[in-house]
């Protein structure tokens, strides 16, 4: 039996999530017993780790639905919480309504983040896995320069696609950007150009894997002159990762896929624009974090919560798949050699 306990609110999306778990995890490790208020859409992926205890909600009626809805939900989680109590509360939000969730709870610390002071507020170009740990581990056992790593699962379910006999499979992740609020679309490289890295490695006679959910069947006729194995909105989200197992890479922008690469055992090259791979990047060896627009004066341009009013998003566009592949090839080099590097930021200038 933990002495301790702590409540973590981070209901989505897919990425905030991963970021959050190693964080859960060194809490965990400190002696705590961890619950997590989570979505219902990431459920599945955090019931991978058996140590934590999850409280599940409706997010989609909590942050879209009707008044009703929204009271409904709310009431049901709050009869979950009365009479709860925990050592310290973690609000993984700067939107203030994220704290009403939590108002039955009685905790003898609970925590915001808040950019009216340098302690709660997640600073620039920092990960964001580490930001969490910074401000949650606050006089708690003190914070030390360690980088977290992605935490994989416990327990993974076999991905519905044989391993590879002969050649390469790399996974690509076309769509994605999205979540319950908005379709985050500067995150995302152009499709035209996902079909030409696509096109290229097929003249190499390598699988290609198209991952993505529901929501990105929109991307399936831009390949239909491509062979491609599509598992758009086929997997679930366990499904993703252990899929991934299987491919020798896997190539994304800035989206919920690519953090589940990321706790996955493909390398991972990451193509980044208005948002900064300092934040986001998965933080272990075999991978990349492709930086595009390096001389552009608008680069980055998301401030955690909005985007700039851009209608081109020149700073994806000038990551190129030629790029792309280099990349790639360095990384499956390094990795035939076992001699895989930390992950790292490049540039297109120069290249």
């Amino acid at each position: 039996m933990r002495s301790k306990k702590v409540l973590i609110v981070r209901l989505g999306a897919i990425g905030d999530v991963v970021m959050t778990v190693p964080v859960a995890w060194e809490l965990y490790v400190q002696g705590f017993e961890v619950h997590w208020i989570c979505g219902r859409m990431v459920q599945p992926l955090l019931e991978c780790y058996p140590w934590v205890t999850l409280i599940p909600v409706n997010d989609k009626e909590i942050l879209i639905g009707n008044a009703w809805q929204r009271a409904n939900n709310i009431i049901g989680l709050w009869s979950k919480l009365f009479f709860r109590k925990y050592d310290l509360c973690g609000i993984l939000y700067y939107d203030k309504r994220y704290s009403i969730l939590t108002l039955p709870v009685r905790a003898a610390r609970k925590i915001a983040l808040s950019k009216g002071a340098r302690q709660t507020a997640l600073l620039a170009g920092r990960s964001y896995t580490d930001e969490f740990a910074r401000i949650l581990f606050r006089n708690e056992h003190g914070y030390d320069d360690r980088s977290l790593q992605p935490l994989r699962p416990d327990i993974l379910p076999s991905s519905p696609l044989p391993a590879v006999t002969s050649g390469r499979r790399i996974a690509i992740v076309p769509g994605g950007a999205s979540n319950v609020l908005a379709q985050q679309t500067l995150r995302r490289w152009p499709i035209e150009l996902y079909v030409v890295l696509a096109s290229e490695l097929r003249k190499r006679n390598w699988e290609i894997v198209l991952l993505g959910g529901p929501e990105d069947l929109w991307v399936r006729p831009y390949f239909q002159h491509i062979e491609v194995i599509d598992c758009l909105g086929t997997l679930s989200i366990p499904e993703v990762i252990s899929t991934c197992d299987t491919c020798d890479a896997v190539i994304s922008h800035d989206t919920g896929p690519m953090h589940l690469a990321g706790v996955s055992r493909a390398c991972l090259v990451g193509i980044f624009g208005s948002t900064n791979p300092g934040n986001f990047l998965p933080r272990r060896p075999g991978v990349v974090g492709i930086w595009g627009g390096q001389d552009l004066a608008c680069r980055p341009c998301y401030d955690g919560q909005s985007y700039a009013p851009c209608q081109f998003a020149g700073c994806m566009h000038q990551v190129k798949p030629d790029l792309v592949i280099y990349h790639l090839d360095q990384l499956l080099e390094a990795q035939s050699r076992g001699i895989l590097k930390s992950w790292q930021v490049v540039s297109p200038v120069g290249h």
